[in-house]
């Protein structure tokens, strides 16, 4: 059962970025708020990559002893 509030609420979407699409009538605001979700992606991609690895290294430091 979820206890964290943000857990409750349901999750906003999100403007889906497709990567190579046509961008050249996109204006210079519409361009940095794109940018900005992107490197919003890429932390969060970060993130996950950091917890797996945290994870791996915990299983590997038990099963070692």
């Amino acid at each position: 059962m979820a206890t964290d509030p943000e857990e409750l609420q349901p999750r906003k979407k999100l403007a889906e970025i497709v990567l190579g699409e046509d961008i050249a009538a996109l204006s210079a605001h519409e361009l940095e708020h794109r940018i900005a979700r992107l490197e919003e992606e890429i932390a969060r991609c970060r993130t996950a990559i950091a917890a797996r690895h945290a994870t791996r290294s915990a299983a590997e430091n038990f099963f070692k002893r």
